[in-house]
């Protein structure tokens, strides 16, 4: 498989589960976090599975690259910097690891 479709299938895998890991939680809007959420997780595994080609860097470090800066917006729009760019950054090394090992 290439690698932009199985950073795609990755990044639908982890918005799944940021959103099963915000279910429980209170928003004011809450549908609209959860969908912000996702796409969000998304957008990692895409930008990850378009960049870990043409880089010269390993997966996992493009994925950490990706999935940090990625995460920042809703990090400091929510002023929860932890959770966010801690999954962000665990998420897209484990994603970038997973492209580079496995994609074609």
């Amino acid at each position: 498989m290439s690698h932009l479709v199985i950073g795609t299938g990755c990044g639908v895998m982890f918005g799944l589960l940021a959103v099963g890991l915000m279910l429980p939680m209170e928003f004011p809007d809450k549908r609209a976090a959860l969908l912000g959420a996702f796409l969000n997780r998304l957008s990692i595994g895409v930008a990850i599975g378009a960049g870990v080609n043409g880089a010269g860097w390993p997966g996992w470090m493009v994925g950490l690259m990706f999935g940090v800066l990625i995460s920042a917006g809703d990090a400091v729009i929510t002023k929860a910097y932890v959770p966010i760019l801690g999954l962000g950054a665990v998420g897209g090394a484990v994603i970038g690891f997973v492209v580079a090992m496995w994609g074609g």
